[in-house]
């Protein structure tokens, strides 16, 4: 598995960015930052940031296969809730196939914008519940 800090500079500014946009409930300029990743690095980039969101909800992921996804009531949640759900558990698993897998499923559902929102707001959510 690529370690996030593995990953270029770019890519951590970006997800930097989102993050921040997301910090000041910016949609569209979380948006428009995934958006510009995607002109500059094409879709493998956009990857590289939201990999990066994933491990900032996270932290260091344990061993391949030891975490759960104990979310209540997931098939009934949105499509982009339960996308990030299984995204954030790929990256916890250290599955990158799943990672892809879903993310590729995004895109050709036509779902992918939304679900990177999902993912901003969602690791926002989880940074600011642990500063309280």
């Amino acid at each position: 598995m690529r370690c996030v800090t593995d990953l270029p500079q770019q890519t951590l500014d970006d997800a930097t960015a989102v993050l921040r946009s997301a910090l000041d409930g910016d949609g569209d300029a979380v948006v428009g930052t995934f958006d510009d990743v995607v002109d500059r690095s094409g879709l493998a980039g956009a990857y590289g940031v939201a990999w990066c969101l994933a491990a900032a909800m996270v932290g260091d992921p344990g061993p391949p296969g030891s975490c759960a996804l104990d979310f209540p009531g997931i098939d009934e949640a949105g499509y982009d809730t339960r996308w990030v759900a299984r995204f954030v558990s790929a990256y916890a698993n250290r599955d990158v196939d799943t990672g892809q897998a879903l993310f590729g499923a995004a895109v050709a559902d036509g779902l992918l914008p939304d679900c990177l929102l999902t993912l901003a707001g969602s690791t926002v959510a989880t940074l600011r519940s642990r500063t309280r």
